[in-house]
């Protein structure tokens, strides 16, 4: 397997566009993470099944966050997208999450080329409220069993909140 850091770009987060790849694919309760050191991808845990993840879950290569990890992407899709799979995904919006203390943004992407969707994804509204209130609930509490009350959604932002937090996130990478 490739190193996805060295082999692939943040993409072109100015126009919208991001490179993403899958950690999590929507639906499953395996919590696999990309671990950088070894450049492969492990399982860190089992979650118990009613905190499936309700959406495709992965990582902007070239990124790091504030939490020290590579900046997370919520994928919208139809169906899973497999583990490793990376694609071209364009920035919808972001929501700001709080995990143990420590800043961990969610950036939500749809592909680039959706066409069962007709490409009609192009902000969070898009989406609905229903939606952004059960990725909420489901981020608010997927830690509930073990450690309640270390993670909070602190709101939503829009395209441009996104691209500047993408932004800092290169940053930080490349000082790194």
């Amino acid at each position: 397997m490739a190193d996805f850091n060295q082999v692939l770009t943040p993409g072109d987060y100015k126009e919208g566009i991001v490179h993403t790849v899958v950690e999590i694919p929507q639906g499953s309760i395996l919590k696999i993470e990309w671990d950088r050191k070894r450049a492969c991808f492990m399982l860190d845990r089992v979650e118990p099944g009613i905190y499936a993840k309700p959406i495709n879950y992965g990582f902007i290569p070239q990124t790091l966050d504030e939490d020290g990890d590579e900046l997370d992407t919520l994928v919208v899709c139809a169906e899973p997208i497999p583990t490793g799979v990376w694609l071209e995904a364009k920035i919808i919006g972001v929501m700001n999450f709080e995990d143990d203390g420590e800043m961990d943004h969610k950036i939500v992407v749809v592909p680039a080329d959706d066409r069962n969707t007709g490409d009609s994804i192009k902000h969070l509204r898009d989406l609905g409220g229903r939606w952004q209130q059960q990725i909420a609930e489901h981020f608010a509490h997927y830690k509930d069993l073990k450690k309640p009350g270390t993670t909070k959604v602190l709101g939503w932002g829009d395209i441009d909140d996104a691209k500047k937090i993408i932004a800092e996130s290169i940053d930080r990478y490349q000082k790194q």
